[in-house]
This record gives structure tokens, sequence and C-alpha cells, in this order.
């Protein structure tokens, strides 16, 4: 048993942490907060350590790298071994429902047998339960995730002193209704911004990847609150009226929500409708949600509202966080004069919107959702 294992979890040290899915949207952020002041060291497991993502992160500095898959035991067991904490994000688009299900339990469980301190499980939100088990709801990437962090907690009563552990419960990241490739991707009609999805009077709990740099670094940093966490993140209840309007009034561009319905949403993408939602799944398998299904239950548990946040609590960790649609929109376009870059308006015209994919899967070349 290492010594850290013998005493309480506020009192470890941790300096290393291993990042699994550190390449994705959410992985560059949450690496960029453990490294920013040199506290923390990261080993980023990747498929390729010469990647752009990968060079990014080691622009970052304290990042070194293990190539390899997060579905093989003997690579989990060789990041886990040499870090005193883990932060787990498995892609489930990657691995499909079942295939992440096993892998996550795994990751949990090698790392307590290796001795890790603290782990945090990047967590998505248990719609299906939340939402009393009714399956126009259900919705394969979310409860995937979400099951394994009820599982998380329930070991961590008995385990919780010998390696913490605290979900970073997550959702839809805000730079995804203004990139190509995404479930809410926006198009230029009539020269007017549109969003076509089928959300009624619903609104979607964004979150703002800027602000996961903050949210994790500080469950490592609070580790005897955090223990035993489910720290559920978002800006706000965020309706496609509001985020329109929430454009116009930053940038003085013409934008609009239009509420369509399930089958006019999917009447656009007919053959990726019926694809695996997880790209490596077996399509052969009766467990495997096609996109369809799957992206059901995602635009339902929005529009019926079934998600909700403690935007009290998360003011009261994360003062200084991203609050409202127009939060975000002025943040990033006073970013994009600093820097150079691309202003809103110009990302999401149709000759530049497939060029900007946030996501990590379309990055890679794989066929985008919209």
């Amino acid at each position: 048993m290492r010594i850290s294992q013998a005493i309480g979890v506020g009192m470890q040290n941790i300096s290393r942490i291993f990042v699994i899915g550190a390449t994705g949207a959410q992985g560059l952020p949450v690496v960029r907060g453990l490294v920013e002041d040199g506290r923390y060291s990261v080993l980023a497991l990747t498929r390729d350590a010469r990647s752009p993502r990968a060079k990014a992160l080691a622009a970052l500095g304290e990042v070194e790298f293990l190539e390899g898959s997060f579905a093989d035991e003997a690579v989990l067991r060789e990041g886990f071994r040499s870090c005193e904490g883990a932060y787990i994000n498995i892609d489930g688009f990657n691995a499909g429902e079942k295939t992440e299900t096993y892998w996550a339990i795994r990751c949990y469980e090698l790392a307590l047998e290796e001795g890790v301190a603290f782990f945090v499980y990047g967590n998505l939100d248990y719609t299906l339960k939340k939402s009393g088990y009714r399956s126009m709801f259900r919705t394969g990437h979310y409860d995937g995730k979400g099951r394994v962090g009820d599982w998380i907690l329930i070991q961590n009563q008995a385990n919780g002193d010998r390696m913490g552990t605290a979900l970073l419960t997550t959702g839809p990241y805000i730079e995804m209704a203004f990139s190509g490739g995404t479930p809410m991707t926006p198009r230029i009609e009539d020269g007017v911004l549109t969003w076509r999805v089928p959300l009624g009077d619903g609104a979607v709990v964004h979150v703002a990847l800027d602000d996961f740099a903050y949210y994790a670094r500080w469950l490592f940093d609070n580790r005897d609150r955090a223990n035993g966490m489910d720290l559920e993140v978002g800006i706000a209840d965020i309706g496609y009226g509001e985020l329109a309007e929430a454009f116009k009034r930053v940038t003085g561009h013409p934008a609009r929500f239009v509420d369509i319905d399930l089958e006019t949403y999917f009447s656009r993408i007919p053959t990726l409708a019926q694809q695996p939602a997880g790209y490596n799944a077996d399509p052969a398998d009766k467990s495997t949600m096609s996109f369809q299904d799957n992206f059901t239950g995602f635009w339902n548990q929005w529009k019926h509202r079934i998600i909700t946040r403690d935007y009290a609590l998360l003011d009261e960790i994360h003062p200084q966080r991203i609050r409202s649609a127009e939060d975000w929109i002025r943040r990033a376009e006073q970013r994009a004069k600093e820097d150079g870059s691309e202003a809103l308006w110009q990302r999401v015209q149709p000759e530049t919107l497939p060029q900007r994919p946030i996501l990590k899967l379309s990055e890679d070349g794989r066929q985008g959702i919209l």
C-alpha cells in the first residue's frame, strides 16, 4: 500500500495527474487549468503524440504523453501507476455506450488498485433516471456515463478514504452552437444566422469550455470538500430564441431560432440518422443506439427541461464563471479582437463553418452530426 492510501484525502500530495480524453474539446482546457501555474503536471493518454492537438497540449508545458488506447488494461495500469491523480473522460462517440460503460468502470477499479489518490470522472447526466425512466428521454451517450457516475459514487462510500472521487457533470459546449458537425450547428439562411432544432420552449444547459479549466482545477485543489461530490456545471438554461437575441445584441448581425419537429430534423441526415451513435460500436448489437434514437432522447431532455443545475452553488465555487449566452458571446467577440481571430459572424459563414469543428470526432475526419 502506498503511504498516500493510509492518510486522509485532503492530506495527500498530488503532483501528477493522468488524463484520459486530454486531446478532446473538454480535455484541452482541463489540462491547461491543471498545469498553468506549475502546481500539477499531466500525463496525457493519446493515440498519437504527434497530432496537432497533442502538440497544442505539449506547448502548455508540464505535459508528457502515454501513447495507447483507453481500451487496453496494460496502458491504463501504466498511466495510473505513475500518477497520484486521474481525470477520466472517455469519448462515448468513439466507444459506444456498452464499451464506454465497461472501460469507465475498469478505470475506477484499476486506479484504486494502483494507488491513485484522487479520481475525477468526466460525467454526463443520467437522463433516463432523472426523467423517471421514460424511454423517450433515453440518450445513450448521456446514460452510459451517468450510470457509471452513479456507480462510482456508490463505490466511493466504501473507498473514499482510500481513493477520493468526484464527478464533473457537464453538457453540450456552447461553442458547439457556433461550430460545424454538432447537433446544433447553425446555417446562414438568406443572410440570417439560423438554428433549426427541435427545442420548442425548452432550454439547453450549455457549458463553456473556458470554465472547464477552473472547475477541474477546483476539484483537485479542494479534495476534502470534493470527495464524493457530483459537481454539475453549466452556464444557464439557454433557450435558442434567447441565444439568437443575444447574438443580435452583441454582434449586430441578424439571427433567429426556428423550432422544427424531430422528423424534419432527422430528414436532413437520412443516412447518418441510422448509423450507430458510437462510430466504433457494433451496428448488429441490439444494444447499440442509432444516431436518430440517441438524439431523439437528447433533444427531448432539453425540450422538456429534464436537466437542471444549482447555479447558486456554481456562483459560490466559481464567482467569475460565464452566466449567460450574452456573456459568452461578448467574451468570444472580445477575444477575437484581441488575438485577431475570426469573429463569430465570420466563423459561421458557410465557407468557414465546416473548417472549424469543436468536436474531436469531426477533426479526426469522422462524419459530422449535421
